[in-house]
C-alpha cells in the first residue's frame, strides 16, 4: 500500500522546499519475524532511493508492506511500488 502527499501547499510549504522527498516505512509483525522485517525494510528503502529522482522534492511518500512482501524479491517490490506511483500519477515511475 502505497501513499503519496504534496506538501508543497499548506501551512508548511516554505518548509517542504528544503531538502528533497522523504519516504517512510511501515513493515509490521505481520510481515513476519524481526529478520524478515528488517530485510523487508532494507530492500524497500533501497528501491525508494532509486525512486527519489521522480518524484517531486516535496513529496511524502509512505510505504506499508502487506504480508507477501516478507517473501518478495527487490524486484518484484520495486514492480510493485512502480505500479502504485504511477496510478498515483508519478511521471516516469
Amino acid at each position: 500500500m502505497v501513499h503519496l502527499v504534496d506538501r508543497s501547499t499548506g501551512p508548511d510549504a516554505e518548509i517542504a522546499h528544503q531538502g528533497g522527498p522523504r519516504v517512510g516505512l511501515i513493515v509490521s509483525k505481520a510481515v513476519g519475524n524481526a529478520v524478515i522485517r528488517h530485510r523487508t525494510s532494507r530492500r524497500l528503502r533501497h528501491v525508494c532511493a532509486g525512486l527519489f529522482g521522480l518524484m517531486p522534492a516535496t513529496t511524502d511518500l509512505v510505504v506499508r508492506a502487506l504480508p507477501p512482501a516478507g517473501a518478495a524479491s527487490t524486484a518484484d517490490l520495486e514492480r510493485d511500488i512502480r505500479k502504485a506511483l504511477r496510478k498515483l500519477g508519478v511521471a516516469g515511475a
